[in-house]
């Protein structure tokens, strides 16, 4: 009877994924509940929406993006940052700036870093999070999170019913009702992701369901010279969404590793 030890592992590994799920399903419900009355009549500005979108590494890219177009940041598609123009025209270009620092010069990398961890960002996930559009800092499991921890779980049940499966059974126990024991709990792993597709997509790492409807109103395609629509593109989809190959590739660079 080997296999049943692996079958209460197998359900122990799908109760714990799918009661997380749950707790983290109520939070999301309750923060949308607390933001739907600051949600009504409030647009989100481009930082904020890069937030929500992608987290304080993506208000980093759509700040470097939005100076690169105007002209006052050139990014070479070698990696690196190079100042045109040394004023900044609010708190996130200068924190950009004063990571570039003094030379006027800096690989991207470490600018990104240092940008997404500055004072201008922390402010803008308070303000998100107090008006209920943003996931708070720790607090637990988001539904991004526990749908990830379901897919393993399931994957996991899977692996443990295949070794119950080779390994020796009594020649009173049918494989078939073995297999079919595990076949519950794999349904219960399979079932809460059906269920989170339905109620919960799309999953979201920052924005609470609140934040993820004033997402969903924006425009996610650029369109003619509109640099605002072009801009609120890479806010919401990333830098994937930059139309030039070279600015692109500014990005895509990575720094080799040391002893590489």
């Amino acid at each position: 009877m080997f296999w049943v030890p692996l079958l209460l592992l197998a359900w122990a590994v799908a109760g714990v994924a799918g009661l997380r799920l749950c707790l983290s399903a109520v939070r999301g419900a309750a923060a949308s509940t607390g933001g739907r009355g600051a949600a009504e009549g409030r647009g989100l500005t481009l930082y904020e929406a890069a937030f929500l979108s992608g987290g304080p590494g993506r208000v980093a890219d759509v700040t470097l993006v939005a100076m690169a177009r105007q002209r006052r940041l050139l990014l070479a598609h070698t990696g690196w940052a190079t100042v045109v123009d040394p004023r900044g025209r609010d708190d996130m270009e200068r924190s950009v700036l004063g990571a570039i620092g003094p030379g006027g010069q800096s690989p991207i990398a470490p600018v990104r870093a240092a940008a997404a961890t500055a004072d201008p960002v922390r402010g803008i996930a308070e303000r998100l999070v107090g008006a209920g559009l943003a996931v708070p800092d720790g607090a637990g499991t988001t539904v991004a999170d526990a749908v990830r921890q379901v897919r393993l779980a399931a994957a996991a049940v899977a692996g443990l019913a295949v070794t119950a499966l080779l390994m020796p059974v009594p020649s009173d126990v049918p494989r078939h009702l073995v297999a079919l024991w595990f076949a519950l709990p794999l349904i219960l792993t399979l079932g809460c992701l059906a269920i989170a597709r339905f109620e919960a997509h799309p999953y979201s790492r920052w924005a609470s369901p609140a934040g993820q409807r004033l997402l969903g109103a924006l425009p996610r395609e650029a369109g003619g010279g509109d640099d605002r629509a072009y801009l609120t593109s890479v806010a919401v989809r990333g830098v994937h969404a930059v139309g030039e190959p070279e600015l692109r590739a500014a990005f895509a660079h990575r720094e080799p590793r040391p002893g590489h």
